[in-house]
């Protein structure tokens, strides 16, 4: 993809490494070092976790990591790149929506962060929080993308973030409200409303991409790194590569094919009344 660095987006929050001692479940409570080092040795000596006293749910606590600077250093590039990625897209909508759209932020994070929807691990993934019209990303997810999935390059890294933006228009839209109060009536068509609200967002990510061609921003392969991407998440191949088998009644995010028949939907039109994903 042809990219040029304009600096970091306003629209990043930077909180990776944030805080010190540990966060318990969604109360957002914070200990010291003194603090742990006592809950610690309470523990050890009555056999019994005094960590989960403190706790604001069921959960137990989460470590919140310190700020590395050298591991800032390293993940720049990808910052300057998420960056463009981000503003490209805005910028995008923004021309599509006119002034009904809003921007969202983007939150990095590292292993752990607290957003409106709750708790988050960087083993959830990326996601969109409707409740702060925020997306939340741990950049290491980049490299789990090329290394476990097998969707190298960087426009199957803007794929991902371009289908999360696509959350953040389904809620501007009011598609998210509409989608989890069916969901709420009928709680057996959860599943499958879910994996229409994914393959939205794939075909939305596909109407940027659309846009980037118009505009010569594609190299060769590009098409193709996002259409593996796709392909790579899909819920059939992860629960193949998982437990070795498939449930489609369990599905939330769409097969591999469908997943790449959307985002090419909204790539071949570049329109977004092409992803009525719900007809």
């Amino acid at each position: 993809m042809r990219w040029s660095s304009g600096g970091r987006s306003s629209d990043i929050e930077d909180r990776r490494g944030m805080g010190g001692g540990f966060g318990f479940g969604g109360g957002g409570l914070r200990l010291g070092l003194g603090g742990i080092i006592i809950l610690l040795i309470l523990s050890v000596i009555f056999k019994k976790n005094f960590f989960t006293l403190l706790s604001t749910d069921s959960g137990s606590p989460t470590a919140v990591t310190q700020r590395d600077p050298a591991a800032d250093a390293r993940e720049e590039p990808m910052v300057q790149f998420v960056s463009f990625v981000l503003d490209d897209n805005q910028k995008t909508w923004r021309e599509v929506m006119g002034p009904e759209y809003q921007k969202a932020k983007l939150v990095l994070f590292r292993d752990v962060v607290q957003s409106a929807c709750g708790t988050a691990q960087s083993a959830t993934g990326p996601f969109y929080c409707p409740g702060d019209n925020r997306v939340y990303i741990d950049l290491s997810f980049y490299e789990e993308l090329k290394q476990r999935f097998g969707a190298p390059g960087d426009f199957a890294q803007a794929y991902v973030l371009a289908h999360e933006i696509g959350h953040h228009v389904q809620n501007l839209l009011g598609v998210d409200d509409k989608v989890r109060q069916a969901q709420r009536g009928d709680p057996s068509s959860a599943n499958s409303l879910s994996v229409r609200m994914e393959l939205q967002a794939d075909c939305f990510a596909g109407v940027w991409g659309h846009s980037t061609q118009q505009r010569d921003l594609l190299e060769e392969g590009d098409i193709d790194e996002a259409l593996n991407a796709a392909s790579a998440i899909g819920d059939d191949r992860l629960q193949r590569q998982g437990t070795g088998t498939v449930n489609p009644d369990s599905f939330t995010h769409g097969t591999s094919a469908q997943r790449q028949e959307w985002f090419r939907r909204g790539f071949d039109s570049g329109k977004p009344d092409a992803c009525n994903t719900f007809q």
